[in-house]
């Protein structure tokens, strides 16, 4: 962003590319007690900058311009090649950049410091004390307290702040509680895998907890030290856990508060139910991964008794029902066959004799499914055989038909489903089990069915499914033996795999399975449409998470919150022991809930039912036991908004802002918290509800350690083993990361992409530094110009800085943080480095200290310093804090985030001549380039540009009237000289002639460019010649009037003027 040639740099510093470069880190100065990040003085290791051929600007760690020519001394005994020691004398003079702003951040070391500089100051409890705006509250998604944080955390805590801080800076109040989910399935496992037999077979439901809790919080203090390094700020003192007994307390009066709005009950229904975690699951805790493959069946059940209708058709032939399953295991607990009802289904023969049953649009499909195997390996199958069709029924028509189960003594009758019967597969008639699917267990309950589940809670066939598959797993051997005895009884038609989408146990990666058990049910039913019109009033970013949503609460069935685990919140239930009623009024929850406020849920599990039972019913301790449920730790994690929002309500408001997660949340913590917020408050827990995609690799891969394409936070801001191959970046370009990418959508990450984000920040910090370091002199008490007395390119400016801050802060409050990412890194590139600081060095370096022409440069870069600091706080707080801290004259707040977030007024100024003068700009920089590659000229300050504006007389004009004065190098000039073209330019002079011809006569066919229409951006015929006069020692650019200056020799009188000045105020000094 900012090259340099380093012959360049000598005509301020002679042979400064000899000097050391000083060690970085803190820039050589100590923290001071009193403001622990400001010292008091500058450093002595200011910077040096200089003007190259692609007139752009290089940032060079330098030492002081009084100590350069020192420096530069050749060795004893060689000669020093180039001008002598006199003829450099100039090099004093020049105003060179002086900061203790680094070029390289040394964010290892550098961040933990400012990390510290905010502790120390408190800025983020000061900002919520003085901030006088409304609260702003962004309620926490708890993060899973069982491992390391990875990239996905990242993105997410990250995104969090961004929006944090910018509130923060806007004056509203903030506090931001980060928390963790404690309970559950994986914890128990991880400390389960850390136990050897002997102390597993001595372990109590207590001794777990004990030890679940302890894991769990040394997981916490892991990750809340990654989540600090990020740069989150947050209440990390005060976080919220779901195993504090405040929390837990909390969350039994919500399910308190949901019982008594009659929308708990406890009931036995079909669950999915994990075997390898032996429990029940919510649709939030399974996965469909890709490639699972089931064993299919097509059976067929003899017909015992037909229908009225099916009689009169077949009577006396022999009639099967035609089935298909996925799940052959749950043909043991069959009892109905269900038919839609407006379905056509037609009675066909096969060659057999024997009829089927089967939906009409599916009797090819049957037939295919029928077809005989090749006799010998390699031949060709016999045809599929002739169905014939002998009558059409309509669905309805085949109730309470009979069949015969085929391997069980027990007949069942055909049914009427639902729409869930299709014919875009199978037969079109549903073999049913009500202990095993949702469908079936609403058609079980028309026809009044018994639950039947031949299936313990390990997924293993129990007794009711006959010896011959006790103790089989279903999800086995089990499978496998119903599927031969089904052939052994002639019932067969065809078995094959069958690829689809299959629900997992999300923590043990198993298959799951359909279930019927006891469980406790919220029922969704009771307050789906208030649930539907809380969705409606919410804010969606993006808008289709609504639709999303949406759909899932809408179809979703009763909410299983039972669990059959130690480590959890009870389910504060008694049961009788006689009868089995449970014990559950708002008298027992409320007593079970202030012990547990007291002693923590751990006393649900140490103390005994006479005193965990109300007062009532004390005296009759001995009829009752207390569950041994847990509840869903979704329903942990759901209740936040209470325990959490509601709870704290001194510092937070209820409902929250905002939550923001990952997109998969709509089934989970979204929904789980806007159920139990509908049920207990009557509305939904937040206003916005932002969600982020998932983290990929470069590639667009899902990230495994299998593929080896893992990308470790830690690792990007620390650096890997190997320093060159893996640099420690820092956590502000792990931050910028973030920035850059569209969140609404999955995201990419690695290695490449980390590089060029790095490079972003480096020309973002070195802005910052060359602001910094030219605003050294300038104290805006004293200095500032007034904004009538700039000239245009400053009014310019000042108008744009203001424009991107507007589109910065219209981001921000859309939460597009890429925009913002995008304007900030445009400003820096395409106004700043590429224009304005490009055309100020001049003013900057070799004007008089106090030229008005200066000081109104300062007062602008004073402006795009503030700006710049305060746009990228929210997305890179370090380096803004650093800027901040290294702020040459004193400001009123010590810290960037106490600044606020400035208004910038200025109204656009001249923006259509800048356009102009932009796109003359480069073309005439082409034309240098073939000038410098020709050697006609180095520097652009050694040109003379030629330009025929062709018949556009306004461009003409423009670039006549910028040329105020024959030379823009005498003294004294006015401010508005700042706007001259040939400044703009670099160039020593430019010239306007009226054709083509004279461009290339003066120029060189060779060095000009727009001879041909549309070679140009703007329009114009330009070419590079060698610039007229002699050159200034001190500024570079080529005059007639060099050397005239009396007492200056070498000089022009601009220059003359400022060196004499320097060397009087040298003298007095």
């Amino acid at each position: 962003i900012m090259g340099i040639t380093m012959r360049s740099v000598s005509a301020f510093v002679p042979s400064v590319h000899r000097l050391a470069t000083p060690s970085l880190g803190l820039g050589g100065r100590s923290l001071q007690a009193a403001s622990p990040l400001r010292a008091g003085t500058r450093s002595s290791l200011p910077s040096g900058w200089g003007f190259s051929g692609r007139a752009r600007l290089f940032h060079s760690t330098t030492m002081k311009a009084a100590d350069a020519a020192a420096a530069a001394a050749p060795p004893k005994g060689k000669k020093k090649p180039g001008k002598s020691k006199e003829d450099s004398k100039y090099s004093k003079t020049v105003n060179l950049p002086e900061t203790n702003f680094n070029q390289r951040a040394n964010a290892v070391v550098r961040e933990p410091e400012l990390q510290a500089f905010w502790k120390d100051e408190k800025v983020y409890e000061k900002a919520y004390e003085d901030n006088t705006g409304s609260k702003f509250v962004l309620h926490d998604g708890p993060p899973y307290a069982n491992g390391d944080l990875h990239i996905g955390h990242a993105l997410n805590k990250i995104l969090k702040d961004f929006i944090n801080r910018y509130q923060i800076l806007k004056g509203s109040k903030v506090k931001f509680v980060p928390g963790w989910d404690c309970h559950g399935l994986p914890i128990e496992l991880k400390v389960l895998q850390s136990m050897k037999s002997a102390e597993k077979r001595e372990l109590t439901p207590v001794k777990l907890r004990k030890k679940a809790a302890s894991f769990a919080r040394e997981t916490v203090d892991k990750q809340m030290d990654s989540f600090k390094r990020y740069g989150v700020w947050g209440d990390w003192e005060r976080p919220y856990l779901t195993l504090l007994p405040e929390y837990e307390a909390a969350q039994i009066k919500v399910f308190g508060e949901m019982v008594e709005g009659g929308h708990i009950y406890r009931g036995r229904k079909p669950v999915n139910w994990s075997p390898s975690s032996r429990t029940a699951l919510a649709e939030a805790e399974l996965e469909y991964p890709e490639g699972h493959v089931s064993r299919s069946l097509w059976a067929a059940f003899p017909v015992t008794m037909m229908s009225e209708a099916l009689k009169e058709k077949a009577g006396g032939e022999d009639v099967r029902v035609a089935v298909w399953t996925t799940t052959p295991w749950t043909l043991p607990a069959n009892l109905a066959v269900a038919v839609n009802e407006r379905l056509d289904y037609a009675l066909v023969k096969a060659p057999s004799g024997v009829c089927y049953i089967v939906a009409k649009d599916l009797v090819d499909n049957l037939s295919k499914k029928m077809q005989g195997e090749a006799e010998e390996e390699g031949g060709e199958k016999p045809p599929p055989p002739v169905l014939e069709e002998i009558a059409v029924f309509k669905g309805k028509e085949l109730e309470g038909s009979i069949y015969k189960h085929p391997l069980y003594e027990r007949e069942s009758k055909v049914v009427i489903g639902g729409e869930y019967i299709t014919t875009e597969s199978g037969t079109g008639l549903v073999h049913t089990a009500p202990g095993h699917g949702v469908e079936d267990y609403q058609t079980g309950l028309k026809y009044n069915l018994d639950l039947l589940s031949p299936v313990d809670d390990g997924g293993l066939f129990t007794e009711e499914a006959g010896e011959d598959l006790k103790g089989k797993s279903v999800l086995g051997d089990g499978n496998q033996a119903v599927i031969d005895m089904m052939r052994e009884a002639g019932a067969l038609i065809k078995e094959e795999p069958y690829g689809h989408k299959y629900p997992y146990d999300w923590r043990t990666k198993k298959p799951t399975i359909f279930r019927a058990t006891d469980q406790w049910f919220a029922s969704v039913d009771s307050f789906r449409d208030q649930a539907m019109e809380e969705i409606a009033k919410v804010e969606f970013i993006p808008e289709k998470g609504r639709s999303r949503i949406e759909s899932m609460v809408e179809g979703r069935s009763d909410w299983c919150i039972s669990r059959q685990r130690n480590w959890g919140v009870p389910i504060p239930v008694f049961y009788h022991k006689e009868t089995g009623e449970p014990l559950l009024t708002k008298e027992s929850i409320d007593h079970v809930r202030k012990i547990v406020l007291d002693k923590g849920t751990d006393a649900w599990f140490e103390m005994d039912e006479a005193d965990l039972l109300p007062p009532s019913h004390k005296d009759e301790a001995d009829q009752w036991v207390k569950g041994k449920d847990t509840m869903d730790v979704w329903f942990d994690s759901g209740s936040s908004w209470a325990g959490v929002v509601q709870e704290r309500g001194e510092d937070l408001a209820y409902p929250a802002d905002m939550y923001l997660e990952g997109s998969d949340q709509h089934r989970g913590w979204f929904q789980s918290s806007l159920l139990t917020s509908v049920a207990a408050q009557g509305q939904a827990p937040y206003k916005t509800v932002l969600t982020h995609g998932f983290v990929l690799d470069e590639k667009g891969f899902k990230m495994s350690k299998s593929l080896g394409n893992v990308v470790d936070p830690k690792q990007i801001i620390e650096g890997g083993k190997n320093k060159k191959l893996e640099p420690p970046y820092g956590a502000d370009v792990l931050r910028l990361w973030v920035s850059s990418v569209d969140y609404t959508g999955d995201v990419r990450v690695g290695s490449n992409i980390m590089k060029q984000i790095s490079d972003s920040y480096r020309k973002i910090r070195n802005t910052l530094r060359y602001l910094l370091g030219n605003l050294y002199d300038f104290d805006p008490a004293k200095h500032a110009v007034s904004y009538d007395e700039m000239p245009s390119v400053d009014k310019w400016m000042l108008g744009k800085l203001a424009e991107v801050q507007s589109e910065v802060k219209e981001a921000f409050e859309k939460h597009q943080f890429y925009r913002a990412s995008q304007c900030i890194t445009q400003l820096v590139i395409g106004d700043l480095s590429n224009l304005y600081l490009d055309v100020a060095k001049d003013r900057l370096y070799i004007s008089s200290p106090d030229d008005l022409s200066r000081r109104s440069c300062q007062t602008v870069l004073k402006v795009a310093l503030e700006m710049l600091s305060t746009s990228i706080a929210p997305l890179m707080p370090h380096m803004a804090e650093d800027a901040w801290q290294n702020i040459p004259w004193d400001v009123d707040h010590k810290s960037v985030f106490q600044f606020g977030w400035p208004t910038l007024d200025y109204a656009p100024h001249d923006a259509d001549k800048w356009a102009t003068i932009r796109e003359v700009r480069d073309d005439v920089n082409s034309a240098m380039e073939l000038a410098r590659r020709g050697g006609v000229v180095g520097a652009n300050m050694e040109a003379k540009v030629v330009i025929h504006c062709g018949d556009n007389d306004e461009l003409k004009a423009l670039i006549k009237g910028s040329m105020q004065q024959d030379s823009i190098l005498a003294y004294p000039s006015p401010v508005t000289v700042a706007d001259d073209i040939r400044f703009i330019l670099l160039a020593s002079q430019v010239k306007l002639v009226d054709s083509a011809d004279a461009v290339t006569d003066a120029c060189g066919e060779e060095y000009t460019v727009g001879v041909k229409e549309g070679q140009t951006e703007s329009g114009i015929v330009v070419g590079v010649a060698k610039a007229d006069g002699k050159k200034c020692e001190r500024c570079w650019f080529y005059d007639e009037s060099v050397g005239e200056h009396e007492g200056q020799d070498g000089v022009c009188p601009r220059c003359g003027h400022a060196a004499a000045q320097h060397f009087k105020n040298a003298t007095h000094t």
